[in-house]
C-alpha cells in the first residue's frame, strides 16, 4: 500500500512524523483544493490518499470557504478516487455529533452544531458515505502536544486526545484495512481534567456556542484493533 497524506497542519504533520509516509501541501506544492485539476496528477502513484484538508475554523461566519474546502474538495477528491481506483480516507470531526446524546455510535445520527463548520463536515462525511467505492472516515478531535494553552474547559465532554496518540491509534486502523465509518478516541474526559496535572492549566468555562459533548462510543474501534483469541 503506498499512501500519500494530503495536508501538513498538526495532524498532517504527525502522520508523517510517525509513518514517513509522502505528503502534499499548499506550502510544499502548491496544491490548492479550487484548481484540483492543476495538481491531482501528483497523487497517481499512491493507492492510498489521507484527506486531512479542512477548514477548522470551527465558529467562523464564512460560508463560502467552508462550503467550498469541506464540501467541494471533498467531492471533488471521492470522483478522482473512484475513477483511479483510490482508497480514500477522510478525516472528519467529532463535532458532527455535538449535542446529539452521550457516547454516540456510528450508527447513530449525526447532527451539526449549528455552524458552517459543522454543516459542511456532515455533508462532506454523508456524500463520502453515499459516493465513495472504498472509504474508510475517522471521527475524532486533537490538541498539539504538548499542550499550548493556559486555560482548558472544564465543561466539555470528548474522547478527543492529543495528537501523537490520535494518529497512532488512526495508522493502527490504516494497517487493519479497515473501511467504513469509525470513532476514535480515548477515555471520556474534559480538557482540564486532562491537562492539569501535566501542564497545570486551569479551569475555563468554553464558549456558549460550542458543544458541552461531544462524546463517543469506542466499542467498534475497540473490536477492531482487538488481538486475535483475545
Amino acid at each position: 500500500m503506498k499512501t500519500v497524506i494530503l495536508g501538513d497542519g498538526i495532524l498532517g504533520s504527525e502522520f508523517v512524523k510517525q509513518t514517513n509516509w509522502d505528503y502534499l501541501s499548499r506550502k510544499k506544492d502548491k496544491i490548492d483544493v479550487c484548481n484540483f485539476n492543476d495538481w491531482m496528477h501528483l497523487m497517481y502513484p499512491y493507492d492510498t490518499i489521507i484527506n486531512c484538508i479542512a477548514n477548522t475554523n470551527t465558529y467562523s461566519p464564512d460560508k463560502e470557504l467552508h462550503w467550498k474546502v469541506n464540501y467541494e474538495f471533498v467531492d471533488v477528491l471521492v470522483n478522482f478516487c473512484n475513477e483511479t481506483g483510490k482508497k480514500l480516507i477522510h478525516i472528519s470531526t467529532d463535532h458532527i455529533y455535538a449535542n446529539s446524546k452521550n457516547q454516540a455510535s456510528e450508527l447513530d445520527v449525526p447532527m451539526h452544531i449549528g455552524t458552517w463548520y459543522g454543516y459542511t463536515k456532515l455533508l462532506g462525511d454523508a456524500h463520502v458515505q453515499l459516493k465513495s467505492k472504498n472509504y474508510l472516515i475517522i471521527r475524532e478531535s486533537h490538541k498539539p502536544y504538548p499542550f499550548p494553552y493556559k486555560v482548558a474547559w472544564w465543561d466539555q465532554h470528548t474522547n478527543g486526545d492529543y495528537v501523537n496518540i490520535i494518529v497512532n491509534i488512526i495508522v493502527k486502523l490504516i494497517n487493519k484495512e479497515a473501511t467504513g465509518v469509525y470513532n476514535i478516541g480515548t477515555e471520556e474526559k474534559t480538557w482540564y481534567e486532562y491537562t492539569k496535572d501535566e501542564f497545570k492549566t486551569v479551569p475555563g468555562a468554553k464558549p456558549s456556542d460550542a458543544p458541552y459533548n461531544i462524546t463517543m462510543n469506542l466499542s467498534k474501534l475497540k473490536d477492531a484493533l482487538k488481538e486475535p483469541n483475545k
